[in-house]
């Protein structure tokens, strides 16, 4: 079933237990090269693409889990309620 997920350690599950997934295309060329990335590491394509999507929201400065977005949220919301006053 995931056995990319376990194998990575990182297993990301939703509430319900299943592993959520999405179909993604990939011109030849960078395929390539994340394929070769992927050996030349010894990762598997599912410990990179983790690894790249947590980056991703690191820069854009999002949580990659909901209670500390939520957190985040609500400390942002404070903030604002306090500069209007």
């Amino acid at each position: 079933m995931a056995t990319a997920h376990r194998r990575s350690g990182r297993s990301r599950q939703s509430s319900d237990g299943l592993v959520n997934r999405k179909l993604v295309a990939f011109a030849p060329e960078t395929w390539h090269a994340v394929n070769l990335l992927a050996k030349d590491s010894m990762k598997s394509f599912q410990e990179l693409a983790d690894e790249a999507f947590l980056d991703l929201l690191k820069k854009h400065g999002r949580s990659d889990d909901l209670r500390t977005a939520l957190r985040k949220s609500a400390a942002d919301a404070e903030g604002r309620v306090r500069r209007d006053r």
